[in-house]
């Protein structure tokens, strides 16, 4: 007939439980047979298909449009069962995704009604119209089989015995078919069933996300119709087979959405494998019969079908596109979530209905392959005759009607001939082959000749076989013979397994045959019944005996010779009558229970009343049986061998204490021997210690120095608070997992608790012996503390490390009951447990908000002050400001009217004692050097003024000294009246009582978190006397805390009185109550709090450690000694990538960050690239470059921290390609440079060996050792670098910052493709290796908070604190002191502006009172000689303005810049060469800078020589002195004696990249002078202190310049200005080169010289303001 296309039908159905759990949407819609879908992201996206049936099975079945099972079945299945009764092939298959309904189509539910599917609908309307024909000429033959295609395996469902997979062959007449694939025939509708339901259960399911009964196979279920009719006329049969091929496919699937994992993931692979294929082959069939495809006459190709690339397709190959009737059913998923797949299944089932299939009728199929097949047989018997193996023709000649029994028998008795035979096919090409195809052609042959009532034999046989081997197995069916399971026989005995697993008991159940029961191994020379394995199962075991005797049908069990067989416990040897009940154990592992139905219901008829054994009879029961019965004691058993192990251990830890102390012994032995050879070889250390040292004669000074520094040393702490933060690490992070866990919402961490005015520590912290230390301590104690944060009750407290340990020991207690006790029970017994919570401490009500100190100096004079003091916690933050007036009185003055809240308090009587107060004095820390020293803070460095030690005014001369040259009158006075003696003041004369007044005003700024505010003060020796007001509501807003507290204090005047009025203050303590909670989850803490930002002090880690380096020799660190020079370096980081041209371009640099010395690197995929890195920094002669040892990366990460803990595998050692001096035109800094090759590929890392994902960005760190002149080891220079892969191709460019797209000018790409790094290099001399610092013992303590306790996971991140600690609380150390040197200046000022004014109204008594005093007194010891000078010319107006001009004519500032008077439009003066001024050695031989440029050239510029290198600039003018000539002379000789060899100093080389710091002080546009040109060039300028950085415009993003402010100095004069005629100019000395700046206006210079030196712009504003004043009041 003619071809006729594929029937196409789809159908949707319900949505499942998780498609409703996900509150899904339909997304199809059916109108007629068009289905359509909707996108469900985009609403007007629809598709519209057109199917020859579309059914809507979505609603339930009383929707009018509903399609039921039997609508789909009367549609497709009794169209394609009428052309199987035509005779055509016919063939359905269901197709869809996992879940949507293939199954239910096809097979439905069997056991309800109206829900079959089609194979079952189909097979029983055959049968029906089978039984209904009445026509006995017709006869009707049904074969079945049944097969599943799993994992491109093919196996038999039908038929026990083929459990192997099944060979899938293909036959040149009859196409692709499975080898030994059973053919049952079947007579009626419930044999089908029967197959199709065992078939069934055998097939492979499994659960999915998507689907809990997933089918995880293919499933074939073939029924061979066959038609007989015979024709009485012509007496001949002719026949119509037709092959009905019922297909459910598995569902196609997406990993991601069926969750598949393992094996399902493995199987769901090849099931897309086959549904691939099949696509493919629809598609290829679509494009065969498109009628495009048949019009083209040129180039036709003929198209290949891909059937052989699946079995599915191969074995279905003649029902797609064949000979055969097919239809095709595509279930869909209405939900929205399934829209892909739904799509996908659409456009399949569209494809494959353009197939057409040709199909024809199997008229007598038989007759015609029997005639084929015989030619076949004579084709191959005439080819075995022309091979010489006639033989085998002759055995092929026995057979008779086409069965292959004959011939095989023949061949089978025929062994030996065929062994010959066997050898010459060996030896004859393809006749190997040829048997192989004659063996197949007679097996087709015998089964086409098979009759049918063979078939039914055969049938009947291989059920039989099937039971057998399931009761074989231990598993029996039902006489019916429908469900397969395990059933307790009624009648039969029988014995159950019993097993030590509980769920794997009574599984097998092996029945007692009538007569003999063979008990054995498989193996054995007889066939057993029952097949058992194990060590002490023999071959034939034992026997069961079953015999019908007068009482009934009885069982004997008797075990054969020495095979090992109990019952009840007791081995028998001898046949044993068994009773129901009795427990048998073959072997050692075989237990099972003997059940004997009728004997055990006649038990029960007999004794109805029987009560139920106590204790189940299971496994442990037979083997607790067996054991007493055999007279074995287990508790002996296990006592004995308990005894044995116990004896065992000790007789091996005494061995291994033996071994032990022996190793002991042998490494002693070795220690002692190399200590010996150490003496040996170092035996001048000792001498030289022997050796007298010549005693060294010192000044008073010098001894000074020396016992403070000896002091200062012994009361070091650093290394001593390290090992208690390393030791008690693990006690801390203890505690804080017993308290996460606990839930008590107390967190610990380690504090520094340091005895300063503002921070005194508490009794209960200090350690026993600190009372006695106290009085030889010259320096404040450091303790170690725990800061225990309450977040229950928003309260801190300070534990000793030792109370931790004493807590931790309760905490563990704690912990270890919470486990026994409940939850909500644990809480309320732990105060009746312990006696109190170990977590908590009792908090006071009130807490110190912080203290203020007011200094009573003004008393002296006296005159009234009223000071505003800043409120200062223990951590240096300013918590308030507090209000007191200070003011002396007569004693019977009244208090002034304040108004209603004034509260006088009555006068209090104090006495000073001298001997008290001495030994305060002596106990507290403010012993430093005498009073004509360094004051007691350490020498510390103030930012910008230097770092000589002889150039660094003391806190005292900061505080009590304004600079001398421009000193008012009232200056002299006020220090003068400070050091008088006690005689010349009046009201405080000896003996005298004195009473002065403290009014404690106002309280403000003062958080609202502290409710009630009071406040009490004392005198600071004096804590046990203290004056407190009245507390006060707080609510953080309106005007300030009103106290008005008025408190008159008389004193008898002492000498400790005077002095204590001169030097310390009154310390006043702000309480309030806390009612907030601050504190942070312990979960969220991290491993610090936020640090202040610390500027220099203490000073910065570096960032990266350095990659250790591949090539060079690991080298011990010398120790370094004192350091002898530093230096700033600027480096620049370029990676150059390979361009076309053969160029190396630098890569783009992002500068987006906005922070200097950052940038990421845009770097293309693939490229050949290079890194450049190039050292800049000021010439001098201590730094010198000689090579570059290595360049090394690693630590790749995609992170910016690196764990540098963990041994990086992929460090790599670059090839250094080139490396030198480079010299720029106009540029006298050094510049040195050198490049590597860099191949990432050899990293072998995946970060670099691919695109980087939008948002990542890759780190590595890099590390070059360099070698320097005259040091001992390599320095290292370490970068991280950021980058960012793009492809090969892409086109990348800089992308710009806000602060380039609004800039202004102009600037080459190239300029900006780098990242800079900021590094101090320090030379360090050799430290002497006999001093006592190389010789002390070095501590090792263990870090224990690497170690790990239980319950550490929970904290999430949180670490103890650990060096950082010291380093914060160093920097806290000197914002106290930076806050109470402060509070002393301002005090200062205010007394000063205070006798200002008072002298201005008259009171010039006082005044010429005062300056008498200060000529008749000495002078002050600590004013140096400078000072005197500019005292004594203070006193005559005309020799002061000659001192000046002097000054300003010898000054280093007139002689580095004279040739600013260029700018100043002095065109004569601009002829002075460089020459000139070098000539005139009489004036520029002291302290002369190289008069070269102001500011290094940024793109270009020159610098003059570096040989006139000068020391280093003073801040303050200096007069020229007679020694000024012996210094230029000194020089002189130096610079030369060229001819005398320099002595070659080695030095240790360190350095530290410098962390760019947050804070911008200030910004902007500045002038600086360039030399080359003597004109004024703007340039961009960043303060982030200490450092300044240079640009060349706003625009720039790479660094030109640096100044490094913490070793400049900033100089300013007016009077140089005016003579100049250069305004608002000021200077930066650095020690290499001198920088003159130019603001645009007044205001714009003090804002740049705020930023620069704060100091010396506050003193700049201080004078101006005074000469203001004074204007005003003249």
């Amino acid at each position: 007939m003619a071809g006729a296309s594929v029937k196409v039908a789809v159908r949707v159905r319900p949505f499942n439980s998780r498609e409703i759990g996900k509150e899904s949407k339909c997304i199809i819609q059916m109108t007629g047979n068009t289905t359509t879908i909707i996108n469900p992201k985009q609403a007007k996206d629809n598709k519209s298909f057109n199917f020859d049936y579309s059914y809507w099975s979505h609603t339930s079945p009383e929707d009018v449009n509903y399609a039921s099972q039997m609508r789909v079945y009367k549609d497709i299945g009794e169209e394609m069962l009428l052309h199987a009764f035509e005779g055509y092939n016919v063939c359905i298959f269901a197709y869809g995704q996992t879940g949507a309904g293939k199954s239910y189509t096809m097979m439905g539910k069997q056991d309800v009604k109206d829900q079959q599917g089609i194979i079952p609908l189909l097979c029983e309307d055959l049968f029906t119209k089978i039984n209904d024909n009445i026509d006995n000429s017709n006869s009707y033959s049904v074969e079945v089989s049944y097969m599943e295609i799993y994992c491109e395996r093919v196996r038999d469902l039908l038929n026990p015995k083929n459990k192997g997979n099944l060979r899938v062959r293909e036959h040149p007449l009859m196409g692709p078919y499975v080898e030994d694939l059973s053919k049952l025939a079947v007579t009626s509708y419930n044999d089908i069933q029967d197959l199709m339901d065992s078939g069934n259960k055998a097939r492979t399911v499994a659960a999915t996300n998507m689907n809990e009964t997933s089918s995880r196979s293919h499933a074939v279920f073939n029924i061979i119709f066959t038609q007989k009719r015979l024709d009485a006329d012509t007496d001949n049969t002719s026949e119509k087979v037709s092959k009905i091929s019922l297909v459910d496919l598995a569902g196609s699937e997406r990993a991601d959405s069926t969750g598949a994992k393992g094996t399902r993931l493995k199987e769901g692979a090849n099931i897309n494998k086959s549904l691939t294929t099949l696509g493919k082959v629809i598609s290829a069939l679509a494009e065969v019969d498109s009628g495009s495809n048949k019009n083209k006459k040129k180039k036709k190709v003929e198209s290949f079908i891909p059937y052989r690339d699946s079995v599915l397709t191969w074995l279905l190959r003649e029902n797609l596109g064949g000979n055969s009737r097919t239809a095709m059913v595509a279930a869909l998923s209405p939900a929205d979530i399934n829209y892909d797949e739904t799509l996908s299944t659409l456009r399949y089932a569209d494809r494959a209905k353009q197939i057409r299939c040709n199909a024809v009728i199997n008229e007598d199929p038989n007759n015609r392959l029997v005639r084929e097949l015989k030619e076949e047989v004579s084709r191959l018997k005439d080819l075995l005759c022309a091979q010489g193996l006639g033989d085998i023709i002759e055995m092929t000649n026995a057979m008779t009607g086409m069965s292959p029994s004959p011939s095989l028998s023949a061949l089978s008795s025929r062994a030996g001939s065929i062994a010959s035979l066997h050898d010459r096919i060996m030896f004859s090409p393809g006749s190997e082959e040829a048997i192989e195809r004659l063996k197949e052609t007679e097996k087709i042959i015998a089964e086409l000749n098979e009759t049918w009532e063979e078939k039914l034999r055969r049938t009947e046989a291989i059920r039989m076989e099937r039971e057998a081997l399931l009761a074989e197995m231990g598993v029996a069916m039902r006489e019916d013979g429908g469900t397969v399971g395990v059933f307790s026989p009624k009648k039969t005995p029988h014995l159950v397994n019993l097993n030590e697993d509980p769920l794997m008991s009574e599984c097998l159940l092996y029945y007692i045959k009538d007569g003999i029961t063979r008990v054995g191994r498989v193996d054995a020379s007889s066939r057993q019944d029952i097949v058992l394995s194990g060590h002490f199962i023999k071959d034939e075991h034992c026997t069961f005996t079953s015999a019908t005797g007068p009482t009934g049908e009885t069982v004997v069990l008797e075990p054969c010779e020495g095979a090992e067989t109990y019952v009840n416990g007791k081995r028998v040897t001898e046949p044993t009558v068994l009773k129901s009940g009795n427990r048998i154990i073959l072997g050692k592992s075989h237990v099972f229970r003997f059940n004997h139905p009728v004997q055990a219901r006649a038990e029960r008829e007999r004794t109805p009343c029987a009560e139920t054994p106590a204790e189940p009879v299971d496994w442990a029961f037979a083997q607790r049986e067996l054991l007493e019965k055999q007279g074995i004691d287990m508790k002996q058993e296990m006592e004995q061998r308990l005894q044995e192990l116990e004896d065992q251990y000790r007789k091996e830890r005494e061995e291994a204490n033996n071994l032990l102390e022996q190793q002991r012994l042998d490494y002693e032995s070795k220690l002692e021997a190399l200590q010996k050879q150490v003496d040996r070889y170092y035996p001048e250390a000792t001498e030289e210690e022997e050796e007298p040292e010549e005693e060294v004669q010192w000044t008073e000074r010098e001894r000074e120095l020396a016992v403070w520094s000896f002091r200062k040393w012994k009361c070091y702490q650093f290394t001593s608070l390290r090992d208690l933060l390393w030791g008690n690490a693990i006690f801390l992070k203890e505690a804080n997992a017993i308290s996460v866990e606990l839930k008590k919402k107390v967190q610990f961490q380690f504090v520094l608790l340091t005895d300063t005015l503002y921070s005194p520590l508490p009794p209960d912290l200090l350690p026993p012996e600190a009372s006695k230390d106290r009085e030889i301590r010259h320096f404040p104690r450091t303790i170690v503390a725990v800061e225990v944060q309450d977040q229950k009750n928003g309260a801190t407290h300070y534990w000793t490390l030792e109370k931790l340990r004493q807590r931790l020991d309760l905490m563990r207690e704690m912990y270890d009951r919470a486990a026994d006790v409940p939850n909500n029970t644990t809480e309320d017994c732990e105060n009746a447990m312990t006696g109190g919570d170990p977590f908590y401490d009792r908090f006071p009500w009130f807490r110190l908000v912080g203290r203020a100190f007011v200094y009573l100096s003004n008393l002296l004079y006296p005159v009234p002050l009223v000071h505003r003091v800043a409120i200062v916690s223990e951590k240096g933050e300013v918590k308030g400001f507090l209000r007191v007036a200070v003011q002396a009185i007569s004693a019977d003055e009244e208090a002034p009217d304040y108004g209603s809240g004034v509260r006088q308090s009555g006068t209090a009587k104090i006495s000073f004692e001298d001997q008290q107060y001495e030994k305060f004095q002596s106990e507290t820390c403010s012993v430093g050097l005498s009073r004509t020293g360094i004051s007691q803070e350490e020498l510390r460095i103030v930012e910008g003024e230097g770092q000589n030690a002889e150039m660094v005014p003391s806190a005292d001369e900061v505080n009590n000294n304004t600079c001398a040259a421009g000193a008012d009158e009232v200056e002299a006075p006020l220090k003068a009246s400070l050091d008088a003696p006690l005689d010349a003041l009046e009201h405080l004369r000896i003996g005298n009582v004195f009473t002065f007044r403290v009014t404690v005003l106002q309280a403000s700024s003062i958080s609202a978190e502290y409710a009630d505010i009071f406040c009490q003060f004392n005198f600071i020796h004096r804590h046990d006397e203290a004056f407190s007001t009245e507390p006060l509501k707080n609510t953080g807003r309106g005007p300030p805390l009103g106290f008005y507290h008025v408190q008159n204090i008389a004193v008898e005047v002492t000498k400790s009185f005077v002095d204590y009025i001169k030097t310390q203050p009154i310390v006043f303590e702000v309480f309030g109550h806390y009612q907030k909670q601050p504190f942070l989850p312990l979960c969220k803490d991290v491993i610090s709090p936020l640090r202040p930002c610390r500027r220099q002090f203490p000073r910065v880690m570096p960032l990266s450690k350095p990659v250790p380096a591949t090539k060079l020799t690991a080298m011990t660190r010398p120790q370094a000694g004192p350091c002898h020079s530093k230096y700033d370096l600027m480096v620049f980081f370029e990676i150059c990538e390979l361009e076309a041209n053969g160029d190396y371009i630098p890569a783009v640099v992002d500068h987006r960050g906005g922070m200097p010395c950052h940038g990421t690197f845009l770097l293309h995929q693939g490229l050949q690239r290079r890194v450049t890195v190039t050292i800049v920094h000021e010439s001098g002669g201590d730094i010198e470059w000689k090579d570059i040892r290595e360049l090394v990366v690693g630590r790749l990460r995609n992170t910016p921290e690196a764990d540098e803990t963990i041994i990086d595998p992929n460090i790599l050692s670059l090839n250094i390609l080139s490396a030198g001096y480079v010299r720029p035109l106009q540029d006298d800094r050094t510049f040195y440079r050198f490049e590597a090759a860099w191949d990432s590929s050899m990293h072998n890392s995946l970060l670099l060996n691919r695109v980087t994902p939008y948002g990542e960005k890759i780190y590595m760190t890099l590390s070059a050792y360099l070698e320097m002149e005259n040091c001992t080891q390599p320095a290292v220079i370490t970068k991280d670098i950021c980058m960012v892969f793009y492809s090969r191709d892409a086109k990348l460019s800089a992308s710009r910052s806000i602060r380039n797209l609004f800039g202004t000018g102009s600037l080459r790409a190239a300029d900006g493709n780098r990242v800079t790094g900021v590094y101090e290099v320090s030379l360090c001399n050799l430290a002497d290796a006999g001093s006592p610092g190389m010789q002390r013992r070095r501590r090792r303590v263990l870090d224990t908070s690497v170690a790990y306790v239980r319950g550490e996971e929970n904290l999430a991140g949180w670490r103890p604190r650990s060096d950082s600690l010291i380093l914060d609380h160093q920097w806290e150390l000197e914002k106290l002191s930076l806050l109470q040197d402060v509070e002393k200046t301002k005090h200062y000022l205010l007394l000063r502006e205070k006798l200002e004014s008072t002298l201005l109204m008259g009171q010039e008594s006082l005044l010429s009172c005062v300056s008498e005093e200060m000529n008749e007194s000495p002078q002050p010891p600590e004013v140096d000689q400078e000072v005197c000078y500019s005292t004594e010319i203070t006193t005559e107006r005309q020799r002061e303005l000659a001192a000046k001009c002097l000054r300003l004519l010898t000054h280093s500032f007139n002689r580095e810049y004279s040739h600013v008077c260029v700018s100043a439009s002095e065109s004569k003066i601009s002829e002075m060469s460089v020459t000139t001024l070098r000539d005139s050695a009489s004036i520029s031989a002291l302290n002369t800078i190289t008069p070269s440029s102001t500011c290094p050239s940024l793109v270009e510029g020159c610098y003059s020589n570096a040989e006139l290198r000068p020391p280093t600039p003073r801040s303050r003018a200096v007069s020229p002195g007679p020694d000024a000539p012996q210094d230029a002379e000194a020089k002189k000789s130096v610079n030369g004696a060229s001819d005398t060899k320099p002595r070659i100093r080695r030095f240790v080389p360190d350095i530290q990249e410098i962390r760019v710091s947050p804070i911008v002080s200030k910004k902007g546009y500045i002038h600086f002078l360039e030399p080359h040109t003597n004109g004024w060039v703007k340039r961009y300028v960043v303060v982030r202190r200490p450092y300044v950085y240079i640009y060349n415009t706003e625009r720039d993003t790479v660094e030109r310049a640096i100044l490094n402010l913490s070793s400049a100095q900033v100089e300013y004069s007016e009077d140089q200005q005016a003579m100049l005629k250069t305004p608002n100019t000021f200077a930066v000395c650095t020690e290499h080169r001198g920088i003159l700046l130019q603001a645009t206006n007044d205001k714009e210079m003090h804002d740049w010289l705020y930023a620069f030196n704060p100091l010396l712009a506050g003193t700049i504003r201080s004078k101006l303001s005074r000469r203001r004043a004074g204007q005003m009041r003249m």
